[in-house]
């Protein structure tokens, strides 16, 4: 696999995460993460959280979504370099009947076709 085909399948496996986050699918957010997943949510302020492995992982996107049943991510851009892809992206939410939204961006690694780790910042 040459490095242009590696990246490729670097953003493939981030953009098949996105889609399945997109439709709030928890099955299947956790079906594209491993075992040993950590991921580093932007909340709360300053650190954030951080949730290492699928159970916590599971509770995490399990909460989420309860709390945020309007949320969208949209990709603004997305590039890789080996196994690291750097996501530029804007969350939608709707609170009390106002839309919001903040712009961020996702640090990821992938492993084995599967996201290993996604460390999320927020701007403001």
């Amino acid at each position: 696999m040459t490095n242009d085909d590696g990246e490729a399948a670097t953003i493939d496996t981030v953009n098949r995460f996105n889609e399945v986050f997109n439709r709030h699918d928890v099955d299947g957010v956790m079906a594209m993460m491993t075992d040993d997943c950590v991921f580093d949510s932007t909340r709360p302020p300053p650190d954030g959280e951080r949730h290492v492995g699928q159970a916590a992982g599971r509770a995490f996107w399990t909460g989420f979504f309860a709390r945020s049943p309007s949320a969208r991510f949209e990709t603004e851009e997305i590039f890789a370099a080996s196994d690291r892809c750097v996501v530029l992206w804007t969350y939608h939410w709707v609170r009390e009947g106002k839309a919001g939204h903040v712009r961020g961006v996702d640090v990821i690694r992938v492993r084995d076709g599967k996201v290993a780790e996604k460390f999320s910042y927020v701007k403001g």
